[in-house]
Order: structure tokens, then sequence, then C-alpha cells
């Protein structure tokens, strides 16, 4: 340490040795990173898939084969989890691959000449609701849904409007 005058007070902190300090790189936000495509990311990581499934049927196989009421319930809720996990992933990707195909049709039509035209949100939303009716028809299953969703506009509908004992 340096000698210090007895006649000036020191100070509370002193530099003795300068210390680098280590920065810490967040990839998610960072630049050097490069720039997320969800493309690549799925292509890269596709092996985690196979993983997963794997996963999935052992963990259906301890489910059958427990006897533990807390322990099936775990197993049963970390199934769940997973499931939900890989309908997510599929809605996500189909998502993708209809948007790539609106791309798509927008750079053929720019090639012909014609003007660039962008949908907005609710088309999109529009667009999504006839494709999901297209498919619960091919399915046989549109005529549930539909009555699924009649009941629960009716409870809707009957929150909303005042009770007896308002009156």
């Amino acid at each position: 340490p340096l000698e210090m005058s007895a006649k000036k007070p020191v100070p509370f902190l002193r530099q003795v040795v300068s210390v680098t300090k280590k920065v810490h790189r967040d990839p998610r936000f960072d630049d050097l990173s490069g720039e997320y495509k969800p493309e690549i990311f799925m292509k890269t990581y596709s092996f985690l898939d196979s993983i997963k499934k794997q996963e999935k049927e052992m963990i259906q196989k301890q489910l059958k084969k427990c006897r533990n009421v807390e322990q099936k319930e775990k197993l049963q809720q970390l199934l769940n989890r997973m499931t939900q996990q890989e309908q997510a992933q599929k809605k996500q990707q189909k998502m993708r691959e209809r948007e790539l195909s609106l791309k798509r049709q927008q750079r053929e039509l720019a090639k012909q000449g014609k003007k660039p035209f962008f949908l907005k949100k609710s088309e999109k939303r529009k667009l999504e609701l006839a494709e999901k009716y297209a498919e619960l028809k091919r399915s046989g299953k549109l005529e549930s849904f539909l009555n699924k969703k009649r009941k629960r506009n009716a409870i809707k509908d009957k929150r909303r409007l005042p009770s007896q004992k308002d009156l």
C-alpha cells in the first residue's frame, strides 16, 4: 500500500490495484450473437423433438406402472404440460407456414408488377378462423365445437344480464 501522510485523512475507498470488471453478455439481446431466425433455430434443434418424444413415452410407461397417488398426479401434470407444449409448437409452426405462404404470394404478385397488399390483423384472424372451421368440418367435429361455443356464449350472456336480486 501507498505511504500516506498522517496529516491528511485517508480516503474511505482508495484504489490500490485497478480491477477490470467482467462484462457479462446476454446472447438474447446482444447483436454479436446474430439475428434470431425461427426457421434456422427449428432446423438446428430439430433433434430435441425426438428426445422429447422419447421422454413422453417414458413418462407414459411410468404413469401406467405407478401406484403412488401423489407421484401419479405429478406425472400426469408433467405429461399434460408436455402435450400442451407440443400443441403450442405445432400451432406456432402452422402460423409461420401461413405467413410464409402469404409472403410468397405477395412476392409473386410483385413480380407480375402488381402493388403489394398486406393483410390487417383482423383479416388474418378471419382467415385463421375459416381454416379452423374447414379443419373441424373435415374431421367431423364441427357440430360439437359449435354447440360448446353456443353454451359458452349463453353463459357469458347470462352473466351480463342483471340478476333478479338487483331488480
